[in-house]
């Protein structure tokens, strides 16, 4: 039987149907859930805008050099790419819900695959929260002891360029530095899971004593 707490996370986004890895237990305390901003995920993790210039200016240079039909099967092929990413990060979005407990982040992820992945907080290093505008922005994790996530399976919710090493990364959060003092604050206590819900091994007793205190949610450039 879920708690009231968990149906409606179930309801809020990607379902776990009641697996452990994916749902909050009884003993634990849900401080924050929320998900990716769609402009803001479509701009940053799949570089609509970035893509959209490129044809804009693949457009310019045909109509200064007088080729007209160039430059109208440039902007047919922009707006054809700006659509099919957008619909990916709107996919994304759509299955992506982040859970936040007081022992550790959930994130309910894939847009091919469902995956559910745990990161305890005695785990978490650091963060490094980046601002994407007003509210907005991402927040990477360094984690510590034997990592078994890959960057393919985290993908878009990984720090970019990080590969041997991913760290996983709150993509497009709203009220991003709100979000990140509730991870410090939460993190800096410590809590360990006693189940093992988790896909990152447990690491040593002296390992699991660093921890993530306010100071360490810093401001980067990824």
């Amino acid at each position: 039987m879920l708690s009231k707490t968990a149906q409606a996370l179930e309801e809020a986004g990607p379902a776990a149907h009641g697996d452990p890895m994916g749902t909050p237990q009884p003993q634990e305390k849900v401080l924050w859930q929320g998900r990716p901003d769609l402009p803001t995920l479509a701009r940053t993790a799949f570089h609509t805008r970035t893509v959209g210039i490129y044809f804009a200016l693949l457009v310019a240079i045909s109509l200064v050099l007088g080729n007209v039909s160039t430059a109208l099967v440039c902007a047919g092929l922009g707006v054809l790419g700006v659509a099919i990413l957008y619909g990916l990060a709107w996919l994304s979005a759509r299955t992506t819900l982040y859970i936040l407990t007081d022992t550790r982040l959930i994130m309910r992820i894939g847009m091919g695959i469902e995956t559910r992945i745990n990161i305890p907080l005695k785990h978490v290093q650091s963060a490094n929260l980046r601002s994407r505008g007003k509210t907005m922005g991402d927040i990477a994790m360094t984690i510590g002891g034997d990592r078994l996530l890959g960057y393919a399976l985290l993908w878009p919710h990984a720090r970019p360029w990080r590969v041997s090493k991913p760290e996983p990364m709150l993509r497009a959060v709203p009220e991003a530095q709100k979000v990140a003092n509730i991870l410090a604050e939460a993190a800096s206590k410590h809590v360990s899971l006693e189940q093992n819900l988790t896909q990152i091994n447990a690491t040593s007793e002296t390992s699991s004593k660093s921890g993530l205190t306010e100071g360490d949610v810093r401001g980067v450039t990824a």
